[in-house]
């Protein structure tokens, strides 16, 4: 494994993941997890696991994605349903509505927090020329970051709006990071992807970024790992295009 070192004499921007990653929400959707399926496990299965079936089958993922996986860890199979279901029908959409509502309530009623290693690592960045972005395959991307007080530290923003309206699949497929990217107008070779799960770094690896940083617990594929942001270091600076 490399030294924990951003070189900017080689790295050009940096896409961070949001959640786990700029905003310290892993708690609050793993919660969220954690009531809409042991509600919907009752009777059929042993309560979720908000350590090892969240880490396991749906950090990482677009919400859908993460309740198909996790539903098929446990050799469950429910109906797809659709959009207009009603907020925890035994459905995939009918569950991932009920989770994004107890998510949202969350949101609104405590708020949320950007990780103060992650604030202070922007500012050097942006101080030494580099450009930065955002990625997030939640809907609430924009909203969370904003609530954060931290959109002001990123060039641009890509989240699961952007990914419906462009048909864009989340991680562990690179799409959402690649799109950012195309917006910065850097190949991916020029670009360092920061994550904090599993399908992040598979999605980092896949789209050919020139650095893959995974935080928190060590994890294969990564470039680089480091417990907190505050630990990876910066050297060099971007250099002006020339016109």
């Amino acid at each position: 494994m490399n030294e924990p070192v951003i070189d900017l004499t080689a790295i050009s921007a940096v896409v961070f993941d949001t959640d786990g990653v700029v905003t310290d929400t892993a708690q609050g959707h793993a919660a969220a997890w954690k009531h809409v399926f042991d509600a919907f496990l009752r009777g059929r299965s042993a309560p979720f696991d908000i350590r090892g079936d969240y880490l396991r089958h749906v950090d990482g993922r677009p919400r859908l994605d993460g309740i198909r996986t996790f539903l098929a860890s446990r050799g469950i199979e429910t109906p797809e349903g659709s959009p207009d279901d009603e907020p925890g029908a035994p459905t995939v959409h009918g569950l991932g509505l009920a989770k994004d509502r107890s998510f949202v309530e969350q949101v609104d009623k405590y708020g949320v927090a950007a990780f103060p290693s992650t604030v202070a690592l922007l500012h050097e960045l942006r101080q030494r020329g580099a450009r930065t972005a955002a990625v997030s395959a939640s809907l609430h991307g924009r909203k969370l970051v904003g609530s954060a007080g931290v959109m002001h530290l990123f060039d641009l923003m890509v989240d699961g709006n952007d990914a419906a309206l462009m048909n864009l699949p989340g991680t562990p497929d690179p799409a959402l990071f690649l799109e950012a990217a195309r917006r910065l107008d850097l190949p991916a070779a020029k670009v360092a992807v920061v994550v904090s799960a599993l399908p992040g770094i598979e999605a980092g690896r896949k789209g050919g970024f020139g650095m893959v940083v995974v935080v928190g617990e060590a994890a294969e594929g990564a470039h680089v790992e480091v417990p907190d942001l505050g630990e990876l270091g910066v050297r060099g600076r971007v250099l002006p295009l020339r016109s």
